[in-house]
């Protein structure tokens, strides 16, 4: 259900917004959406599992913190991560 360090770091690398940028919000949704592809794949196997879909839930809300956090800050950033990861909104 989580990512792998090599997946993680792939990432990191293709939306980091400087060289070794790990903490910008556009590496943090990166790998929060991530998580959360990874999550929405288990549920098609195991619709009972509330446990987990709790913490889905919960990734889901942080993600949705970060990138209002972001349109606040600098909406043409938010526009491009949006049209990369293929978010609605």
């Amino acid at each position: 259900m989580s990512i792998t360090a090599e997946r993680k770091q792939e990432l990191m690398a293709q939306f980091a917004t400087a060289k070794g940028d790990t903490g910008s919000p556009e590496v943090q949704v990166a790998i929060l959406s991530e998580r959360i592809k990874n999550l929405t794949e288990h549920f098609k196997d195991h619709k009972k599992d509330n446990h987990s879909r709790r913490g889905l839930l919960a990734l889901v809300s942080q993600r949705r913190s970060l990138l209002d956090y972001l349109k606040r800050k600098d909406e043409a950033r938010y526009q491009t991560l949006i049209e990369k990861l293929e978010l609605r909104r």
